[in-house]
């Protein structure tokens, strides 16, 4: 843009991944000594409501004018912002979450970091930028969020961020988070190659037990530690979750499926511990209520209750009789929607590996199942037609064919692999 008085810069994430030699696809920018109307002069389309966002009439890429935000409210939505031409790039950095995103670049490349955000991603420390970060606790998610992306790096959180966040959560700021901006958090977090930091700062900060109880009451319960050396379920939760970021990179379908397969575990009646005898079916209830809760979507919802229900039936996939793989796989519509079966299978490999010294166990199941899918869906109705079969007749030979396909399939060739 030109013009004596207007000043662009470009902000934030780009700015922060160009230092870390990370790729980056999304440009923001920020204009400084511009109005409204200037913008509108320009040809920009506006598209902010709350505060003044425009899209550049060629490249689509949002300009933002320079703004400050005042706290009116609880929550996400309580805030006045203010945009004017004597918004300095200093005061619109300021109201950003963290240093290392509250960097800019000037139009002619020149480094604008007010606030130390380069040490900070040299020191690899995630460190919020003023007090302001206080007041907006959605904050609190994204800096679990920026963890999981970045502890594989040796990223850590600054203490006073962390005491920062821990006031935020006992001052009650996270109970008014509006579920969608949880989910939507949660969803990118589970996308992220460390997806265990996301759990781990929520907890620490106390915003686990707020936001997810059915996910916090995992921690203290015991496993039998033959089986499970890491003993307690809020560890185990932690190793299954990683094992899924590393076996499915960026699948967030299946990390919620990993996030919430062993809900159950927690209501495990104190007499059996540390076994855990139906978790699979006790689960279900804290599932279904998490997900109405934060308003996940259908295919999220129905997946991980498959997930949680089944997780066991995939562990003993190569003891089950064909008729119960068969009922296992129409389950999870594997016929109509062969995808469908996959983040399952993810998460048992994932739930077989996340466990100590076990980080590397072969899991034949899972290629037994994709076996045993392919080849009950191999069989279709038209033999059946062409045998004057008609009506559910046709059904219940197509059963009996996918049963006797199952049955076919080699089983030792997956044994020798356990």
């Amino acid at each position: 843009m030109s013009g004596r008085d207007h000043r662009v810069y470009l902000v934030g994430g780009a700015i922060r991944d160009e230092l870390l030699g990370r790729a980056h696809f999304d440009r923001d920018y920020v204009v400084v000594g511009a109005a409204p109307e200037d913008m509108l002069a320009k040809g920009y389309k506006p598209v902010g409501k709350d505060f003044p966002v425009f899209l550049h009439p060629d490249t689509g890429e949002e300009y933002a004018l320079a703004r400050t935000e005042r706290k009116t409210g609880p929550g996400y939505h309580g805030f006045a912002f203010h945009a004017a031409p004597d918004v300095t790039l200093e005061q619109d950095l300021a109201r950003r979450d963290l240093t290392i995103n509250a960097m800019a670049r000037d139009e002619a490349g020149a480094l604008v970091d007010p606030y130390h955000g380069a040490d900070d991603l040299r020191d690899k420390t995630l460190r919020h930028v003023s007090p302001a970060f206080a007041e907006d606790p959605v904050r609190i998610l994204r800096v679990a969020r920026f963890l999981a992306r970045y502890a594989p790096l040796g990223f850590r959180i600054a203490d006073e961020t962390m005491a920062l966040m821990r006031a935020m959560v006992e001052a009650g700021e996270a109970a008014h988070l509006v579920p969608e901006r949880v989910w939507a958090e949660t969803r990118k977090a589970l996308g992220e190659p460390e997806p265990s930091a996301f759990v781990r700062v929520l907890r620490e900060c106390g915003a686990l037990a707020v936001l997810f109880p059915e996910i916090d009451a995992l921690y203290g319960v015991p496993q039998p530690p033959q089986h499970h050396p890491e003993i307690d379920c809020g560890v185990h939760l932690e190793l299954v979750l990683d094992q899924c970021a590393k076996l499915a990179p960026g699948n967030d379908l299946a990390g919620f499926c990993a996030l919430t397969h062993d809900l159950g575990k927690a209501l495990t009646p104190g007499d059996m511990l540390p076994r855990h005898i139906a978790h699979e079916h006790r689960g279900l209830k804290p599932l279904a209520a998490l997900c109405e809760r934060l308003k996940v979507p259908a295919e999220y919802a129905q997946l991980a209750a498959l997930t949680c229900r089944h997780h066991l039936d995939s562990h003993r996939a190569l003891e089950l009789k064909p008729a119960t793989v068969l009922m296992l796989l129409e389950a999870f519509d594997a016929f109509r929607r062969p995808e469908r079966l996959e983040p399952f299978l993810i998460t048992c490999t994932a739930d077989k590996r996340g466990r100590l010294q076990h980080e590397h166990d072969p899991y034949p199941q899972a290629d037994f199942l994709r076996a045993a899918r392919d080849a009950a869906r191999a069989v279709i109705a038209q033999p059946f037609l062409e045998q004057g079969l008609t009506g559910t007749v046709i059904g219940e030979a197509i059963r009996r064919a996918r049963i006797e396909a199952i049955a076919a399939i080699d089983r030792t060739v997956f044994q020798a692999d356990r």
